[in-house]
């Protein structure tokens, strides 16, 4: 047994930060490493001390295994945790950990090897008796073969990366025309995540729950699991809101699922804190393996909340070498709870990834936070958007999903737009609440619960953005307007895509919009730079505000509005039009999918982006002909960089 005294984490963001927290309580020192994107980062910040490993780019530096083994001997750490994501389930960086001679916290490398290839974990899970999905993961990867095998195995079917997780690398085939462009994005964006593009296919079931077990197995023979979390609420394949246990779960199927789940870990020797994640059946009560992670989760704190357990400080037990202090009988689960995934990101724009400062973040009491930001902080665009997540655990699940969704609209974060709204509405979704949501439901309702988290842009808003643009000042039109009485004058904001146009009158200390037909009059009680209290009729309220330049974000009634001053800005920059297609968000170019002259039709895809590991594309907003190219594939593009310009098709001459 060897005892942790100064532990390097890994990684960056929110899990840095949860390990440090623990690793804290028990008196071990700790280690940052730091990217030169996050040199000022709240992980760098936290911990005793911190070593720079390289360039903004993952390769150049969370996936950099010398460099960090060599930041690990440099501050004199006895142990390396990998946090999840990166290295976290790279065998060969267990291995490097171990021939440094520095204590590996999570499974022997040979484990991670065994569960980190999909292919490979699935015929060790057949050979142990484990129930599998049907589907192919032998080592033919030709086009020809993979296309075969999703035929023969019918649609719907799955593609995964074969060397990957969080979704990335998956792409859901429903007819055989879509298998050859489904294959080659899965490939490519499998390449680039993992660096393999190797892929296995699988029958997609529908109206599957995402069901997984957490286990724990110390170096002594002892594998228990700590019950199931429920993970269905999904988009992009990735887990927007997770919960223990799970309504679709009886005590009989956890049981059975525990022992499945037990007799994985155990096939492949596995040593730590892992979990194995199954396809749940409905109808047929049925569960299939989809694979093991090799690492803590993301969504570990549900599981913590309801048994009580720390599990990064079993973690740091196990990996000291202690034997666990309890059995599968004492473990029991108490309550529910229930998390959200807070992430810089635009549900209404397909989950658009957002980049910048957080200007202000402020969380409630009465829910845990796990964040990796704070006030002030850049969400890059070179890691995932993941900003926090929050945490609920009530006795029962109603009381549990009200709470979090309270929190969450409680939440002051501005700066960037957050998929919160839509974490709220998932948390009072009526199919939701029941516990009928199965992987697919975010998918085929959308639309929908963007409707439900949508608020239009009311008058009250225009006062309040026109009141916290005041002190910039707007324009010269109110310069000195207390002195003058009453001014009145137009406005122009941009609220996304969207340019507004109002009227504004002032006084001396009143503000009142007309807005579509709608006025809208607020006297100002009490201003700072972050917050207006204002009267509205015989009403007091209070609404959260933050500027920067000519932007100005305004929460008011749990939603967070976001206006830029148009007013004055010049034609070319207001001027949207539709012969251009701009970069969405700072990334690389991964193709341009056309060339000048080219004629293309609406929605038709011109360019591939990639930023914060995923692929967007980009699609002709009409029709019309590619008038030039800016861009080129390899190259990095600033947020709104135009790629693509567009004309209008040249008319055929007309027969006479």
């Amino acid at each position: 047994m060897r005892s942790i005294r100064k532990v390097l984490i890994a990684n960056r963001g929110e899990i840095a930060c949860r390990i440090m927290r623990t690793a804290r309580v028990r008196g071990a020192r700790t280690v940052a490493v730091f990217s030169d994107a996050d040199a000022k980062a709240l992980h760098v910040r936290m911990a005793d001390e911190a070593i720079r490993i390289g360039g903004a780019a993952p390769t150049e530096s969370y996936l950099n295994i010398p460099a960090i083994i060599e930041a690990a001997q440099k501050a004199g750490a006895d142990a390396i945790h990998p946090g999840y994501g990166f290295l976290a389930e790279r065998a060969e960086f267990a291995e490097a950990c171990e021939k440094a001679g520095m204590i590996f916290i999570g499974p022997p490398a040979s484990a991670i090897a065994a569960m980190g290839d999909k292919a490979e974990s699935k015929r060790r899970m057949l050979a142990a008796g484990v129930p599998c999905i049907p589907g192919y993961q032998s080592e033919d990867q030709s086009d020809e073969r993979l296309s075969g095998e999703a035929k023969a195995i019918g649609f719907p079917a799955m593609l995964k990366a074969s060397a990957g997780g969080g979704g990335r690398g998956q792409r859901i085939v429903h007819r055989a025309d879509e298998l050859a462009d489904a294959i080659a994005s899965a490939r490519r964006e499998s390449i680039s995540a993992f660096g393999d593009g190797r892929l296995i296919v699988e029958k997609a079931i529908d109206g599957a729950r995402h069901v997984e077990i957490q286990i724990l197995a110390d170096a002594h023979g002892t594998t228990i699991h700590l019950g199931e979390r429920d993970c269905s609420l999904q988009r992009r394949r990735q887990k927007v809101i997770e919960e223990s246990p799970s309504l679709a779960i009886t005590r009989e199927l956890r049981a059975a699922m525990g022992e499945a789940a037990v007799k994985a870990a155990q096939a492949v020797g596995y040593v730590n804190a892992g979990t194995v994640e199954f396809l749940f059946e409905p109808a047929s009560k049925r569960f299939y393996f989809l694979e093991m992670n090799t690492r803590i989760q993301v969504e570990h704190p549900v599981t913590e909340c309801v048994t009580g357990l720390d599990l990064v400080a079993l973690q740091f037990d196990i990996a000291e070498g202690k034997q666990l202090p309890f059995t599968q009988s004492d473990v029991r689960l108490n309550g529910w709870a229930v998390e959200a995934r807070l992430y810089a990101e635009d549900p209404a724009k397909a989950f658009l990834p957002q980049t910048g400062r957080i200007l202000r973040f402020e969380t409630p009491a009465g829910v845990r936070v796990d964040r990796g930001v704070e006030s002030g902080d850049e969400v890059s665009a070179h890691y995932d958007p993941m900003i926090a997540k929050l945490i609920a655990h009530s006795p029962t699940r109603a009381e549990a999903c009200a709470r979090l969704a309270d929190g969450i609209e409680s939440t002051a974060l501005l700066g960037v737009a957050t998929n919160a709204p839509f974490l709220a509405a998932l948390l009072r979704d009526e199919t939701f609440l029941n516990g009928d949501a199965d992987i697919g439901y975010i998918e085929r309702e959308l639309a929908a619960i963007n409707a439900r988290a949508a608020a239009p842009i009311e008058a009250i808003d225009i006062a309040l953005a026109a009141a916290a643009f005041i002190e910039r000042p707007f324009g010269d039109l109110l310069f000195a307007w207390s002195s003058r009485g009453t001014s009145a004058f137009p406005i122009k904001l941009a609220f996304g895509a969207e340019a507004l146009v109002a009227r504004i009158e002032i006084g001396r200390n009143w503000i009142a919009a007309e807005f579509k037909g709608e006025r809208a009059c607020i006297e100002t009680v009490e201003r700072s730079t972050t917050q207006i209290r204002y009267r509205l009729g015989s009403r007091l309220f209070s609404a959260a505000i933050a500027r920067e330049g000519g932007t100005v974000f305004i929460r008011r009634d749990a939603q967070t509005r976001r206006f830029e001053d148009l007013t004055y800005a010049p034609a070319g920059e207001t001027a949207g039009g539709a012969d251009v297609v701009k970069a969405p968000m700072a990334g690389t170019v991964v193709e341009i999918a056309v060339k000048a002259g080219d004629l293309v039709r609406k929605g038709e895809t011109v360019a591939v982006i990639e930023a914060m590991k995923m692929e967007h594309r980009l699609t002709a907003p009409r029709d019309g002909v590619v008038a030039a190219l800016h861009a080129k594939a390899g190259e990095q593009t600033t947020v709104r960089a135009i790629l693509v310009t567009l004309q209008a098709p040249v008319a055929a001459p007309r027969a006479d």
